[in-house]
């Protein structure tokens, strides 16, 4: 009988850590894995869960959708919801942005943003699916937390003179 209740006590201790983990998992942080060569050299992805990098981000911005220029994001894909993508925020809603390599200016819509990957020639992103609705964006990615190696803040930065306000 003892044997029951001790056994029955560490499952409600472990059910208690599960539910609460999901918790702050879905309110404040999620970890997510880095796939693909898009964010390179800022993580090191492959097509393999366990070898690329793991990252931390926090959902805290999403209150008032509090982004700035440089910021990493993570967000669902526009043409696949089930996929999520890692990129770097480049435009916020109103602004102007100059695409890469041409004259064309495009204004980002109220309620959307601009995102690219840190490699261009390995990046699918705004250049090809245009401004993502800011409701899409799952959080700020704002730590490398694996491998040992990497362990640390992730940089904002910003392409040079790409965007304006007016």
């Amino acid at each position: 009988m003892g044997t029951y209740h001790h056994l029955w006590s560490i499952a409600k201790k472990n059910a208690m850590a599960v539910v609460i983990g999901i918790t702050i998992s879905d309110r404040f942080v999620t970890f997510v894995s880095v796939t693909g060569e898009s964010m390179h050299p800022t993580f090191t992805g492959t097509n393999s869960v366990w070898r690329g990098d793991f990252v931390l981000a926090e959902r805290r911005c999403l209150e008032q959708y509090k982004f700035s220029h440089g910021d990493v994001v993570l967000f669902k894909c526009p043409s696949n919801h089930k996929e999520l993508f890692v990129k770097r925020l480049i435009a916020l809603p109103g602004e102007w942005i100059q695409l890469p390599g041409s004259l064309n200016v495009t204004k980002i819509p109220e309620g959307h943003c601009w995102v690219e990957g840190d490699n261009p020639a390995r990046s699918w992103d705004s250049r090809a699916f245009g401004p993502i609705p800011l409701g899409l964006v799952q959080g700020r990615v704002t730590h490398i937390i694996w491998p040992p190696s990497k362990i640390g803040q992730v940089e904002r930065k910003m392409p040079e003179g790409r965007i304006s306000s007016d």
